[in-house]
C-alpha cells in the first residue's frame, strides 16, 4: 500500500520555435499498479487544450500550436500499430531559420 511520488517530464514544442518544459507528479500507489499519466496519455493529448495546475499559476496550452511533445522517461507500455517500439534518435530535430 506505499504510494510512491514519480515525475514525467512533458516538453511541448510549439509550430512558432519555442519550448516549454513540465515536471508532472503522478502517484504510484501500489494497489492499482496500472494507473498512471502516460497510460492516459493518449485520451489527454486528444484534447484541444493541455491544462496544467502550478503552484503560482495555471497553464491552458493550444494543441493545434504544438508539433510535437516530449515525454521523459520513455513510456513502453504504449503499444499499437502507430508505435515504433525499437526506435533509436540518430539525430536531432533542427530547424532551418530560412523562410519563416
Amino acid at each position: 500500500m506505499a504510494i510512491e511520488d514519480s515525475f514525467v517530464q512533458l516538453t511541448f514544442y510549439y509550430l512558432d520555435g519555442r519550448t516549454e518544459s513540465f515536471s508532472i507528479a503522478e502517484n504510484l500507489d501500489s494497489t492499482e499498479p496500472n494507473w498512471s499519466i502516460r497510460q492516459d496519455l493518449r485520451h489527454r493529448l486528444k484534447q484541444p487544450w493541455c491544462i496544467l495546475h502550478l503552484p503560482e499559476e495555471t497553464v491552458f496550452i493550444n494543441m493545434a500550436n504544438i508539433y510535437k511533445i516530449e515525454l521523459k522517461p520513455s513510456v513502453p507500455q504504449l503499444q499499437g500499430e502507430e508505435v515504433f517500439s525499437q526506435a533509436e534518435r540518430l539525430t536531432p530535430l533542427t530547424r532551418s531559420n530560412t523562410g519563416l
